[in-house]
């Protein structure tokens, strides 16, 4: 049996049976979160929660996309008006958010088919399952926007083998089905043919692992599953210029990828970032949540990230006038105390 329940043009719940059904839809934005989107899917997730017969959840993107991220023109706009209680105002929605669904009480079962980036990474990674389409790309590119890798990423991130987390996290780089399975950022994989299979076994209440294993389907490991040796001994390294100087001195052509990568990103970003995967290990996923609000509260304080959106998203240019411009003038004393409390008050993230 099937309800369907639509929140809103962008969002659509639909009731199967054991199963609570979440499809992203706003394609033309990659179904990018915007706010509303993120209200209505966490109150649908607290009433999935009270209800006895919804015994797991499913979250599916429409077109070509899962979830591209936030909405992050929105909060530069909002930003750049002047409109601040805007702009925590979506923070503190996202990161609740993701706060619910990595504490929720049911399964949450991700189907990833197309992009999958910043708050659509959220969203899926801290759920029960993540399956893999052939289509699947993830980044966390945040650095590329003078941002830096949220949604719990500060938690997650420094979890995946060996020195992964932190290649992902410092050059944005885009992956693919193979090395998802491989690092652990996906738990099974299906051809997208398959979903509508999935869905009708986790729907008819079958065990999770029967429901998702219905395609036998097995991407081979990419580039960074070979390359784990060099990411291992290069992002090691205790800051973020030995990352490059050791990426520098490798002949490896991916060393070299890596390199240039990092050296388009913010410095400041980069900075930030790298001292996440350093403290990420000992931090709960709730206090990951809320030291990424603190920094947050003082990256819309500052340059970078409005000036990467506007390179990147609106103005097109793709060429962000960074301050400081080199990693030797990023205040490394500042970086640190960004993550110590704001001294104004804190939302409550669970």
């Amino acid at each position: 049996m099937s309800a369907s329940d639509t929140g809103s043009d962008e969002i659509r719940f639909e009731r199967r049976g054991a199963l609570g059904l979440v499809t992203l839809d706003r394609p033309r934005a990659l179904n990018a979160l915007s706010l509303p989107m993120i209200r209505a899917l966490h109150a649908r997730l607290d009433a999935w929660a009270e209800d006895p017969g919804v015994r797991r959840i499913a979250l599916r993107g429409s077109a070509r996309a899962f979830c591209a991220g936030g909405d992050i023109r929105h909060i530069h706009a909002c930003g750049t008006a002047g409109r601040w209680d805007d702009v925590f105002a979506f923070w503190q929605a996202e990161y609740g958010l993701i706060a619910r669904i990595g504490t929720y009480p049911k399964p949450v079962v991700s189907l990833i088919a197309g992009v999958v980036m910043g708050a659509g990474v959220g969203l899926s990674l801290h759920g029960a399952a993540r399956v893999a389409a052939e289509s699947y790309q993830f980044a966390m590119p945040e650095v590329g926007i003078g941002l830096f890798p949220d949604v719990g990423m500060t938690h997650a991130l420094p979890r995946l083998p060996g020195h992964t987390g932190t290649y992902l996290a410092l050059t944005g780089a885009r992956i693919g089905p193979g090395d998802a399975r491989a690092l652990g950022l996906a738990t099974h994989a299906a051809p997208e043919t398959a979903f509508a299979a999935i869905l009708d076994a986790l729907a008819d209440g079958e065990p999770l692992e029967s429901a998702l294993g219905v395609s036998g389907f097995a991407p081979p490991p990419g580039p960074v599953a070979e390359a784990r040796a060099l990411i291992d001994r290069c992002f090691d390294a205790p800051d973020v210029a030995e990352i490059l100087a050791r990426l520098e001195a490798e002949a490896d052509p991916f060393a070299r990828e890596a390199a240039g990568l990092m050296r388009g990103r913010s410095p400041t970003s980069l900075c930030i970032a790298l001292a996440q995967m350093r403290r990420g290990p000992g931090l709960s996923l709730l206090e990951a949540i809320r030291a990424e609000y603190r920094l947050v509260t003082r990256v819309m304080a500052g340059h970078d990230f409005f000036e990467g959106v506007r390179a990147v998203l609106v103005d097109k240019d793709n060429r962000p006038a960074w301050q400081p411009a080199d990693l030797a003038a990023v205040d490394r004393a500042a970086v640190e105390a960004a993550f110590g409390p704001t001294g104004r008050p804190e939302p409550d993230f669970g």
